[in-house]
């Protein structure tokens, strides 16, 4: 099963979710379900996080999932990334932004994303 990690860029962590290549419910629910543990066990406002969706596989299960995962983290992040969105994904993820009242700022790159998550 894949972990969340921390990630150290420019002496600053980040919370870093890798759902690439997933395609199995339970993979993501877990990852899902653990990220979730850590991200609201933070501080208000403390936490930058940064997400892979990479060819990751899409459902409305899913995007219900992950509707709920992102709204109830809101309170304790101070900003989020991004990455391997493309075509339906964007969609989704486009939709999941107006349900949620976030701002996920979508990178193409995971350099450019830590660079940004960074330096605010």
């Amino acid at each position: 099963m894949r972990k969340p990690q921390l990630l150290i860029h420019n002496g600053k962590p980040i919370f870093y979710m890798d759902f690439s290549e997933m395609k199995e419910l339970t993979d993501i629910k877990n990852l899902i379900s653990e990220s979730a543990e850590y991200i609201r066990s933070q501080p208000e406002h403390s936490l930058i996080t940064l997400t892979n969706l990479k060819n990751m596989h899409f459902n409305s299960e899913i995007k219900e999932l992950f509707s709920d995962f992102i709204k109830k983290n809101k309170p304790h992040i101070k900003s989020s990334a991004v990455i391997g969105l493309s075509g339906l994904q964007q969609f989704v993820y486009n939709g999941i932004m107006k349900i949620t009242g976030r701002n996920i700022r979508s990178f193409e790159n995971i350099n450019t994303a830590k660079d940004w998550l960074t330096s605010k």
